[in-house]
């Protein structure tokens, strides 16, 4: 805990005007006080870290540089980008499919502000949320940004230009990542926009472009295209999805999405943008025949990805040096060079995703404990939040194809699921991988109804060496979209499915 030093002065003592203008930013720190650990960052790694090390008996302080806690993911992320997609979801069903199951309706219109209203009452409610947790668990909140000035000492920069400095056994920087800009492209959060304008948008644009067709661009964009714009993505690589889905889902999950009238430009760098007349001009080329045309859109959402959020951390004072990516180099207990100087999350390497961020959170603190430290990078899902889900863990077939290792497939379409037929919601499949040789699961991809939800599944079974034949041998509720993992892994395992030929 910081004291100011002057109030420990005997109040008799004559002291000058130029020391005690010396005096006033002075602090002194009582051992008994003295914090076990300090985190640099309130977002899903941070905070869940912090609570952690708090309920193992740590006295902890949490240092946010934002005015609400949570990071990006709470505030201008994962959950009000589900809250619009969920929300646009249903407004989408009013519109499309409401009448092929039996309701009428009529005078259906958008009211985008009250929209926009649900999506921050969900953000308020759960970044309240955070701060409750803080105050049940006793961790200390201090507001600024935060920078390491020693090796046990981190200094809070406050808005007002004042400092607060905690001292401190241990540090732990899970400040996540920001947006990656594109080179001469000016975001304005208004006509040009990042993920964070795109998620409060004043109006349905007529046209919308999107550079960059990875999970955060098609999630927006069917934010967006169920709302009434007409988007086109723009990505330089010759698949949709990102890194790491499977190319077979890859090409199926394009052509739902082609069906609910996204449209794509694989295989297309952009060259640049330009404002004319209201309107933004997009220049893109084929990557493969270098035929370059212009693009027409009212609003255009660049998101080529995120970085490492590492400025003015006081990472270069402390001789902390980053790679290439500008992430900070850790060992497996998430040490740096130096020792109780910790990291997690996006400003590491792996997958920037928020649950893989609170794993190792939680995983780091209680390694400071004194626990033991293990996480299965592989056993950690991804998932799209468009409609259908599209979720995967494990391996994709070419991940094991460049391995060498040879492998089963099991695949099993939600057209043939019960539940799904009875939903009318039977786009997408599940495909299963399996060890040709032991039958252990490899990997599991989902494109259907509620992927998210069972990708859980068959990270469990990864996590325990679970056999394809293991999760076709447990019992699956009915009629549910679970039973079409069973099935695929049936397929996997014996090769052929039952309700399905």
């Amino acid at each position: 805990m910081q004291v100011n030093i002057l109030s420990k002065l005997p109040q008799n003592l004559k002291v000058s005007s130029t020391v005690r203008n010396q005096l006033v930013n002075c602090r002194w720190y009582s051992d008994s006080a003295e914090a076990d650990l300090v985190v640099i960052g309130s977002g899903p790694g941070g905070y869940v870290a912090a609570i952690k090390a708090a309920q193992l008996g740590m006295k902890t302080v949490c240092v946010e540089k934002n005015a609400t806690l949570g990071g990006t993911c709470l505030n201008v992320g994962c959950i009000p980008s589900k809250a619009l997609l969920n929300n646009s979801h249903y407004y989408h069903m009013a519109q499309a499919e409401f009448k092929n199951r039996g309701i009428d309706v009529t005078g259906l219109s958008l009211n985008l502000p009250q929209m926009m209203k649900a999506k921050e009452t969900a953000v308020k409610s759960l970044t309240g949320g955070i701060a409750h947790l803080f105050k049940s668990n006793k961790v200390t909140h201090v507001r600024g940004h935060g920078k390491i000035t020693g090796s046990n000492e981190v200094t809070a920069l406050k808005e007002d230009g004042t400092q607060e400095v905690v001292r401190t056994k241990n540090i732990l920087i899970a400040t996540g990542s920001e947006v990656t800009p594109f080179a001469g492209i000016d975001i304005d959060e208004e006509q040009i926009v990042s993920s964070t304008g795109a998620l409060s948008l004043k109006a349905v644009p007529e046209k919308m472009i999107i550079i960059g067709a990875g999970v955060i661009g098609l999630e927006l964009g069917s934010v967006w295209s169920r709302l009434g714009a007409k988007v086109t993505a723009v990505e330089f690589m010759n698949q949709i999805g990102g890194l790491g889905i499977d190319q077979e889902m890859a090409k199926s999950f394009q052509r739902i999405l082609t069906k609910q009238h996204m449209q794509f430009k694989l295989g297309t760098k952009v060259l640049g943008a330009q404002k004319t007349g209201g309107k933004i001009i997009v220049n893109v080329e084929n990557v493969k025949s270098a035929k370059q045309e212009e693009m027409e859109c009212d609003v255009l959402l660049v998101c080529v990805g995120r970085r490492p959020f590492t400025k003015n951390l006081g990472l270069e004072e402390m001789s902390i040096e980053l790679d290439q990516r500008g992430r900070i180099p850790v060992n497996s207990r998430f040490q740096s060079v130096i020792p109780n100087i910790y990291a997690i999350g996006d400003c590491i390497l792996g997958p920037m995703l928020a649950h893989k961020a609170e794993d190792e959170g939680i995983i780091c603190v209680e390694g400071i404990a004194g626990g033991s430290v293990h996480i299965d990078y592989n056993c950690v899902p991804s998932v799209i939040y468009t409609h259908p889900e599209v979720a995967w863990v494990g391996k994709s077939e070419e991940d094991l194809k460049s391995m060498g290792v040879e492998y089963k497939v099991g695949k099993f379409p939600f057209a043939a699921n019960s539940r799904a037929k009875t939903n009318d919601d039977t786009d997408g499949m599940v495909k299963i991988l399996g060890d040709k040789t032991t039958d252990r699961l490899l990997g599991a991809h989902i494109i259907g109804p509620g992927a998210g939800e069972m990708i859980n599944e068959a990270a469990l079974a990864m996590e325990y060496g679970a056999s394809c034949e293991d999760i076709a041998r447990v019992c699956h509720a009915h009629p549910t979209c679970s039973e079409a993992l069973r099935e695929a892994s049936l397929a996997a395992f014996s090769g052929k499915a039952i309700n399905f030929s």
